[in-house]
């Protein structure tokens, strides 16, 4: 006899404000606990001297994670000048020093050249894995730690200010895998000087932005309300959401339950939509796979498991 899952068949997107001084998964493990979800997980590792956008996966919405980790990310921080850190933010050791301050002029131009596809090298207290080991477990071990540069891309990048001498504050739209804790000390390196992130917040991931993000403190308020009751539902976003930019079509109830048994669906005739690659298949309005369309037939990637 098979075990019944702990929790409730809860899924949707969740948008954390996320505070400082938590991890991601702190964040995640609250989530869950307060809509007393089967499963539950994230798009994206925020650090805990990180704030901002930490999109919460609830049941069936896990299932588009992979979808997320592809997406584009905003971020909003601030470069402190002068000073290199082990961990190229405010939280490592002081490692290097320098009296060298760029004015705003110098370090627009500066930023300027990192927008494209550039080469970056990840901090080595980073998840990055060595050999098997997480290049932070090294690094605090005291292991000398070489990470070999990556392709990245910024998209936008621009100064926001600088209000002082020391500090300035930078916006960038980047790819995945770009580390802002890089760019901050390649930039100051490219100015002639060193610095470190001294705050980082992000503001939008994928189609989740800051303006629909929902304080932890103000979400976990909540917890003395039924699940089901309207404040809740109000923050728990469709599964869908996170697929906005792939094509969704509608199908019948006879193609729906063959793509839920993992069997494929010929659209084929003159009433065979001109489409390739993903698609999301709905049936009612409501989620039912994805699907990898090639030659006139449908076949399920991830099959969701949803009442409707």
């Amino acid at each position: 006899m098979s075990r019944r899952k702990k929790g409730e068949a809860i899924s949707g997107w969740v948008v954390v404000d996320k505070p400082l001084g938590l991890t991601s998964t702190d964040v995640v493990s609250r989530v869950r606990r307060l809509f007393n979800a089967q499963k539950a997980g994230h798009a994206g590792t925020l650090d805990p001297l990180a704030s901002g956008v930490l999109p919460v996966a609830l049941g069936e919405a896990t299932k588009t994670v992979p979808f997320m980790l592809d997406a584009s990310k905003r971020y909003r921080f601030t470069v402190r000048f002068g000073e290199a850190t082990a961990t190229d933010d405010a939280e490592g050791v002081v490692t290097a020093t320098s009296p060298v301050r760029p004015s705003p002029g110098e370090v627009e131009a500066a930023l300027a050249r990192f927008v494209g596809e550039i080469d970056q090298v990840p901090p080595i207290y980073s998840a990055i894995k060595v050999d098997g080991e997480r290049a932070y477990d090294l690094a605090r071990a005291g292991e000398a730690v070489e990470l070999k540069a990556r392709r990245v891309t910024i998209h936008e990048a621009r100064l926001l200010g600088c209000p002082d001498a020391d500090h300035a504050e930078i916006e960038i739209l980047c790819s995945k895998g770009t580390y802002v804790r890089s760019l901050a000390r390649d930039l100051s390196l490219a100015l002639g000087t060193v610095g470190h992130v001294s705050a980082l917040r992000r503001v939008a991931h994928g189609p989740f932005r800051e303006e629909s993000a929902i304080p932890l403190d103000k979400l976990m308020a909540f917890g003395h309300i039924a699940p089901a009751s309207e404040a809740f539902s109000r923050h728990l976003l469709p599964l869908e959401t996170a697929l906005d930019d792939i094509p969704a079509l509608a199908i019948s109830s006879e193609d729906a339950s063959r793509l839920r048994q993992g069997q494929g669906v010929l659209l084929r005739g003159r009433d065979a939509p001109i489409l390739s690659g993903l698609v999301l298949a709905t049936h009612r309005g409501h989620p039912v796979a994805l699907t990898e369309y090639s030659q006139g037939e449908l076949k399920p990637v991830r099959v969701f498991n949803l009442d409707s």
